[in-house]
């Protein structure tokens, strides 16, 4: 593992933005290094996407230092020393060095510091506690170097107090391993989960959903969930019974995405793959990681799924399917249907099958109410019924019938009395 970072292969750390801000702090007496993610993530060659930054200067200083330099400030989280540094369209999250001082699972009461190993000593895993200085230089407090060079996700210090911190630490763990692990798990850390696991019933939702999303997006969650699974830690965030949990689904979708789909990585996806086609038992896993309506919607939608859909459905099989639910839902049929099927042999077909779902265009019903109405029909609900019985024909007859027929139709049905 490298001993520095470059900043000229970083265009991160060379970009205008992050110089400026980086500028405003490190001057005239100040300092200021990134931590975290920034570092990991280049360290492994991936790509950076949020820049945290780690300095003494008080949040006060930090206000006033990037307001001199014309840095918009916002303090997002003051009282625990963050500030959110703006410079165009980039936000850096700027924290002072802290301590903790109490903590009780969620939440915790810090002191400022000016000592960077103090500050490390907070955090939860090595691999997130690795500091650079604007010119590349690491500093590394607590072996996450070592770590991360052999994909270990190891707590600082005793595993079991580092959760008791924050109970939430226990799904990062496994979140963290899902996307940077290799191997089996850090023993240590994982008998700490065990032990704690009681601890995530006083999470918020909304902090499981986050992680589990965060821990199902990865390239391959499926040993990681195993895991959680055996150790009935997934019980704790998702109430179904252990043996209705279905990690090998989910692992057939790391392998369809893998194949060059790759929307079959989507987290709520891969979510109702690894659950029961029970929509009771969906709704209380969507009430307990407090998803949005609209996911709540389509877990409890794609539970509710009982379409026999297989490679070899025909064309008008599909097109009917696909005017009645669109062409998302019909996706997200096919990609589910296509987890639970274990021949490889038919992937081919499974593959046509999203194709055709992707070529398809949805006609427009040639008729309407005034159509109906026209025809001789009075109001009332005999218009709208009418109006889906021709619907319904002109489906099952493929969409191929059209504005001629359907009147054809229609002048027939009003003639008998309908």
């Amino acid at each position: 593992m490298s001993t520095r970072l470059d900043p000229s292969r970083e265009a991160w750390m060379r970009a205008p933005e992050t110089r400026a801000v980086m500028q405003a702090l490190s001057s005239a007496g100040g300092s200021a290094r990134f931590v975290g993610g920034a570092v990991r993530n280049a360290l492994l060659g991936r790509e950076v996407d949020d820049i945290d930054i780690a300095t003494p200067l008080l949040p006060d200083e930090v206000m006033r230092r990037l307001e001199t330099s014309q840095i918009k400030a916002v303090p997002t989280g003051i009282e625990h020393g963050t500030v959110t540094a703006i410079v165009g369209r980039r936000a850096f999250e700027v924290t002072t060095l802290r301590r903790d001082v109490a903590t009780d699972g969620r939440h915790a009461v810090v002191a400022f510091s000016d000592n960077w190993a103090e500050d490390a000593a907070r955090r939860d895993f090595t691999i997130n506690a690795l500091y650079a200085a604007p010119d590349g230089e690491l500093f590394d407090y607590t072996g996450g170097l070592a770590d991360l060079a052999a994909r270990r996700i190891r707590f600082i210090g005793d595993p079991v107090a580092r959760i008791r911190e924050d109970y939430l630490r226990i799904l990062r763990l496994f979140r963290f391993h899902a996307w940077y692990g290799r191997g089996a798990l850090d023993e240590q850390a994982r008998a700490a989960a065990r032990e704690e696991q009681r601890g995530l019933e006083t999470l918020s939702g909304e902090r499981v959903q986050k992680e589990m999303l965060r821990l199902l997006e990865a390239e391959n969650p499926v040993p990681a969930l195993l895991v959680m699974r055996d150790d009935r830690i997934l019980m704790h965030v998702i109430p179904v019974a252990a043996r209705a949990i279905r990690p090998d689904r989910i692992g057939r979708l790391v392998a369809i995405a893998e194949s060059g789909t790759p929307d079959a990585a989507d987290p709520m996806l891969r979510l109702a793959a690894l659950m029961p086609s029970d929509p009771g038992l969906v709704a209380a896993v969507a009430q307990r990681l407090r998803l949005s309506n609209e996911n709540r919607d389509r877990l409890v939608d794609l539970s509710n799924a009982a379409e026999d859909i297989a490679p070899a459905m025909t064309g008008p099989a599909l097109n009917k399917l696909l005017y009645r639910l669109g062409r998302q839902r019909v996706r997200d049929r096919i990609l589910l249907c296509w987890s639970k099927d274990s021949d490889n042999s038919r992937d081919a077909g499974w593959g046509a099958l999203l194709a055709r779902t992707d070529s398809w265009t949805s006609p427009e019903f040639p008729l309407t109410g005034r159509d109906v109405l026209a025809a001789g029909i009075p109001e009332g609900p005999q218009v709208g019924r009418i109006l889906s019985e021709l619907e319904n024909w002109w489906i099952e007859g493929d969409f191929t019938n059209d504005r001629q027929a359907l009147a054809a139709r229609l002048k027939s049905m009003a003639r008998a009395g309908n």
